[in-house]
């Protein structure tokens, strides 16, 4: 698979994204970024990545933070649970420091095979493929095991160049085939089929219980009463979901950041 490699590579070279957190081996600030980056946008992630760092600019001061202040810079990211199992991994990383490895590095709260994979290569140069979602795709088309993709020593510039080309080219249901430089060598070329669209309405999100957490530890860390207008039962079902992750603390009829 050298001739995929090569090209992939050439091809991330002359047209990779430049973000933040491709401009350091900081293994915090990769944490970080990999964390946010779980189900959130790029353009979303940027702003909030660099505010974070400037606020804690690594593992030790994020491990002193309290929750409360955890929780309330983390308001917008979406999925409150992953800020305070990156602030428990921060903690681990202040008593014992950071495992240099994958298999070390899964050993941290709320960190998979994924993240771990992403921080070993990117901050540690660990020779490992790095699968989110778009990896997967990739080399699925392309018939593959990622794995066996990994060119030597060039890990960490794989990993990047793979994710970029199935974010921007080789997308889930519109592939780029005509601008994507692997095309001549990929076995699924030009033969790959949008999915058909749902028979059913998706739900709302405004409709989901999901909605109304994010709106529940908006509203506290801001300083303000749960608010109305969530539906009794939903509300309910928000704030039990909520204190068991650890998001609230209730106490009676009273609601708090923990």
């Amino acid at each position: 698979m050298g001739d995929v490699t090569d090209a992939l590579l050439r091809w991330y070279d002359e047209q990779g994204r430049d973000l933040p957190w491709r401009r350091t081996r900081d293994p915090y600030a990769v944490l970080v970024s990999e964390v946010m980056l779980q189900q959130t946008q790029v353009a979303r992630v940027i702003p909030r990545y660099e505010a974070w760092l400037e606020r804690w600019p690594d593992a030790a001061a994020l491990a002193a933070a309290s929750a409360a202040d955890v929780l309330r810079e983390w308001v917008g990211l979406g999925y409150n649970r992953r800020a305070l199992r990156l602030r428990d991994a921060c903690v681990a990383v202040a008593r014992n420091g950071w495992p240099a490895t994958a298999s070390g590095l899964r050993a941290l709260p709320g960190v998979g095979p994924y993240t771990a994979a992403a921080v070993a290569s990117f901050a540690f140069d660990e020779q490992v493929a790095a699968v989110d979602v778009n990896v997967a795709r990739v080399s699925g088309r392309l018939g593959a095991e990622p794995a066996a993709l990994v060119p030597e020593g060039r890990a960490a510039s794989f990993n990047h160049a793979m994710m970029d080309l199935g974010a921007t080219v080789c997308t889930a249901r519109r592939p780029r085939c005509e601008a994507c430089p692997l095309a001549r060598l990929c076995p699924s070329a030009g033969a790959v089929a949008a999915p058909l669209p749902r028979g059913a309405a998706r739900q709302r999100f405004e409709d989901t219980d999901r909605f109304a957490r994010g709106r529940i530890v908006a509203a506290l860390a801001a300083g303000e009463a749960v608010p109305a207008g969530l539906g009794e039962e939903r509300t309910e079902r928000a704030l039990a979901g909520l204190a068991r992750d650890g998001l609230v603390v209730r106490d009676g009829d009273a609601v708090r950041l923990p």
